[in-house]
């Protein structure tokens, strides 16, 4: 065989090689009947992504015997009349879905993964996934943004600007805390979040860059709510640390700010 014969082969072999191990991205949300330890999954929605055109749109609601909080159908409107007749959890095509991609290779993609990922883990998932949490990428690629929550980078971002088309795309109706609606936020907000990851580190694999970057904690500047609302956290380290003890003992901090005050406080 002649050396460009060679080189072609080796080629058409480096192809196939990459579509045999292309990455699989799951983006997912969850709505469930509260934030409890009983509580469970009601609604999920996601959007498994095989390629630019090969996505999987996943929209079910699912049965529960854990009674549905006023709290939370306040959220997300799902009332038990809707699920009435409905499967469980297990028996969703999500659920199959989840479990066939469940492979380190594969990517497991939503905004604050602890929580969703919790729920899925009640109903028996063992994670094996690669996991991007979009809140922490995003607190690490957008520190000067105030908020990260997911509705709010929504309209920071601009996001809403292009959701319709996408929507149109995919057959999806857009609805605040409705998950298939989040879930198509959440792809467009990743789309963004990878072109910053580049911009950032350039030359390395974005994907893998936030899946690390999903495992670094964060050191959270300004305080977000309470009597500091807006303060320097430094800056109240200095003037009351009673405070900072306070909250790291008796509040439902998130890992980020957990690992923020034990830095100010040794």
């Amino acid at each position: 065989m002649s050396g460009f014969g060679v080189w072609t082969l080796r080629l058409k072999l480096g192809m196939i090689c990459q579509r045999i191990f292309m990455a699989i991205y799951v983006l997912f949300d969850t709505e469930t009947t509260g934030n409890q330890e009983n509580d469970r999954i009601i609604q999920c929605g996601a959007m498994i992504v095989h390629d630019r055109e090969n996505i999987e749109v996943y929209d079910e609601l699912c049965a529960t015997t854990v009674p549905i909080s006023i709290e939370a159908m306040e959220v997300h409107n799902i009332t038990p009349e809707r699920l009435e007749g409905r499967a469980p959890f297990g028996e969703t095509k999500f659920a199959a879905a989840v479990e066939k991609y469940n492979s380190p290779q594969n990517y497991l993609i939503a905004h604050n993964i602890g929580f969703d990922l919790g729920m899925l883990e009640k109903e028996g998932f063992s994670n094996r996934y690669t996991l991007i949490d979009t809140v922490r990428v995003a607190r690490h690629l957008l520190p000067d943004q105030p908020y990260h929550r997911l509705q709010y980078l929504r309209y920071a971002l601009g996001l809403y600007k292009e959701e319709e088309r996408e929507a149109q795309k995919r057959g999806i109706t857009i609805k605040a805390h409705d998950a298939i609606g989040d879930v198509l936020v959440l792809k467009l907000l990743l789309s963004r979040l990878v072109q910053l990851t580049q911009e950032k580190f350039p030359g390395v694999n974005p994907m893998q860059k936030m899946a690390e970057l999903t495992k670094t904690p964060v050191l959270i500047k300004t305080f977000k709510f309470g009597k500091y609302k807006d303060r320097d956290i430094e800056e109240i380290s200095r003037e009351d640390m009673g405070y900072l003890q306070w909250m790291f003992n008796n509040l439902d901090l998130d890992e980020d700010m957990q690992y923020t005050l034990k830095q100010y406080l040794g």
